[in-house]
């Protein structure tokens, strides 16, 4: 028996966070966000590192593995209405965190340094604050 979207819907929206109101999309997004850039604390230098910076040191697929997760959030963006231009700069992020994240050590540092998903979370948060201002959050 082939499944519906309708139902598939319905059994998404039932579970916490896999809902696609925009209150759902920014907690995804958000931890999405956490884990590629924030996942634990280097002791010593205090900085905050996450899966980005790590698989990022594989050459190639590394590169690759964290640009998709980064497109992930470009693509619930869109999802979210968002204006083209707003799309564009978060692709450009992701694109330039690739690109030159791919070359070997001064890519690595420079992936430590840019952070894309940041900078693509603050353009969500400052869209949803002013489009969907139910969903904003107090940051502390």
């Amino acid at each position: 028996m082939p499944i519906s979207p309708d139902s598939t819907n319905g059994a998404a929206s039932a579970i916490p966070g896999l809902g696609r109101d925009p209150a759902s999309v920014r907690r995804r997004i958000e931890a999405m966000e956490a884990v590629l850039e924030r996942l634990f604390v280097v002791p010593g230098i205090n900085r905050p590192v996450g899966i980005d910076s790590i698989v990022g040191l594989v050459p190639v697929i590394g590169d690759l593995a964290t640009a998709s997760m980064g497109m992930w959030m470009v693509w619930e963006a869109r999802n979210l209405g968002m204006s083209k231009w707003q799309i564009t700069r978060m692709s450009a992020n992701v694109g330039v965190d690739t690109l030159l994240g791919a070359i070997p050590l001064v890519g690595d540092l420079f992936d430590f340094a840019f952070r894309s998903n940041t900078r693509n979370l603050r353009i969500i948060r400052k869209h949803l604050d002013k489009h969907h201002p139910s969903t904003a959050t107090i940051e502390g």
